[in-house]
């Protein structure tokens, strides 16, 4: 289904809400104006297969430029707005983009990037004027809202955090059918295993750009439901998101749970949570301690899954199945996991090795980067990708992450999963946010460094630095405690919560 589908049988159902502002698009305006905005991108040459990019903060406007581009047989690239213009610029002209829509709020940033993506020949502006840019209001205004008789399903194309490198498009096929034919695979399975439907309110705290924000939005408006949007996270603000809009079903990173769980008892009891029956978390590896805790704050309403913004597949769990097995991000719901070792051979349950997802058909392609491609698929069985981590299975089927595979940590010989001594970090009282890296190291070719960001309450310094250390030691094997402890005044992080590693050992490598 598509807006279309539920602005036909309740035009005035809210689509899209701004949490704070209290702005909204009801699903009759949804329709309205993607079918509007459509016929413009129509009008100025895109056809099937090409790109409109967005550059925008949350803002429900983003959700107009979404259903636009699935209904017209288009990928529609969300720019990370956070990026400096040069690389901006990049991503908008290696997308190929022809069609640019920007945020008054980024026109900054907009006018600097016009000189260097000469093939954007559409340039829209909404929320105010911006130099270059047609008004988005006003162009849309002046088009026909009656939808046309051919509307291919687009699709996204979005480009990987960069984590371990330069952001890569990832491009998959287009979809052959209509936008209002069933099939589309993530809102089948929020409906089916997150229980999505078109009475869901779901709040949505991560950025618009990041793929599970865009991509579950979708789905919950392809099922009827209403988004709750923040322009930001914060963590009393997403309390009282769901206390006052009563939210049914809300997603967040791990870093989002230790943030709540760090505010003062008085103040998480302020908001009521009882709406809540399905509090969905992914993107980042959740230490089994935050899970534990949250679901002894919240109950057993958390639902896990793993996935990526390839869409090569997906595992999922309950809260109630993960207390049986902590740690474990569940069994496939979409694809077959595999692990192999590295010259591509299949282990049996309970050996680490590389994650693969198989499909019957190839699922994605990095965009114009072959190598990558390749790089990603399985020596033998192409239609099997992988997202670069690394885990096990056990006897069940139940996938157990390890770490990412270019993180690990060869010390002396031994492999060391920084993950696993990350997760023993999460939850020390003087530890406020943490990231363990290997530095080099002449005798032992790498050692284990942990970068603290110190609780507002802890004194770093020599002393911590020891009491991290023997904490670490008492409750994982000695080997894998950091050697040396970095104090630090913020770690370089994705606003989907990710580790940006590569930035840490690009900086104390040397």
């Amino acid at each position: 289904m598509y807006p279309g589908t539920h602005a036909a049988q309740a035009p005035d159902r809210i689509a899209a809400v701004m949490a704070g502002t209290g702005e909204t698009v009801s699903y009759g305006e949804l329709e309205r104006r993607s079918a509007q905005l459509a016929h413009v991108l129509h009008d100025a040459g895109l056809r099937p297969g090409d790109v409109v990019a967005l550059l925008t903060e949350n803002n429900v406007r983003a959700f107009e430029v979404y259903w636009a581009a699935m209904r017209s047989g288009l990928f529609i690239t969300a720019v990370n707005n956070r990026l400096k213009p040069d690389e901006v610029a990049y991503i908008v002209s290696d997308s190929g983009a022809t069609a640019l829509i920007v945020s008054a709020e980024l026109a900054a940033t907009a006018e600097a990037i016009a000189a260097q993506t000469p093939g954007v020949k559409l340039r829209l502006a909404f929320g105010g004027p911006v130099p270059g840019h047609d008004r988005y209001e006003e162009t849309i205004a002046a088009a026909s809202d009656v939808p046309t008789a051919d509307q291919p399903q687009g699709a996204t194309m979005l480009y990987s955090s960069g984590t371990t490198g330069r952001p890569k498009g990832v491009r998959p096929p287009l979809p052959e059918r209509q936008v209002s034919e069933p099939g589309e695979t993530l809102a089948a399975l929020a409906e089916m295993f997150f229980g999505v439907n078109q009475d869901t309110v779901y709040l949505s705290p991560g950025p618009i750009y990041h793929a599970a924000p865009l991509r579950w939005c979708g789905a919950v408006q392809a099922l009827g439901g209403t988004v709750v949007m923040m322009k930001r996270f914060d963590a009393e603000q997403a309390l009282r998101a769901i206390a006052d809009y009563h939210v049914t079903h809300a997603q967040f990173v791990p870093t989002m749970f230790v943030r709540m769980l760090q505010l003062p008892q008085e103040v998480r009891d302020r908001y009521d949570m009882s709406s809540l029956r399905v509090a969905i978390h992914a993107a980042a590896p959740c230490p089994v301690q935050v899970k534990q805790k949250m679901i002894d704050w919240w109950g057993p309403v958390l639902v896990e899954y793993y996935a990526g913004t390839e869409g090569n597949g997906m595992t999922a769990v309950d809260s109630g199945t993960w207390l049986t097995k902590p740690g474990t991000v569940g069994r496939a719901v979409s694809g077959t996991v595999r692990i192999c070792a590295d010259d591509g051979a299949e282990l049996p349950v309970g050996q680490t090795g590389v994650v693969f997802f198989e499909n019957e058909e190839i699922p994605f392609a990095y965009h114009n980067d072959p190598d990558k491609t390749r790089a990603a698929q399985h020596p033998a069985h192409p239609a099997w990708t992988t997202l670069g981590d690394i885990g096990y299975l056990d006897e069940d089927g139940f996938l157990f992450l390890t770490d990412r595979k270019a993180f690990t940590i060869i010390s002396g010989g031994v492999n060391i999963y920084p993950q696993e001594t990350e997760n023993v970090l999460a939850l020390h009282p003087a530890v406020y946010d943490v990231a363990v890296i290997g530095l080099p190291d002449p005798e032992m070719g790498e050692l284990v460094a942990a970068f603290v960001q110190p609780a507002a309450s802890a004194v770093p310094g020599p002393e911590l630095e020891r009491e991290i250390i023997a904490f670490v030691k008492s409750k994982i094997a000695g080997y894998k405690a950091p050697r040396t402890v970095r104090f630090v005044d913020h770690l370089p992080r994705s606003e989907a919560g990710k580790l940006v590693k590569a930035e840490l050992k690009a900086r104390y490598a040397r």
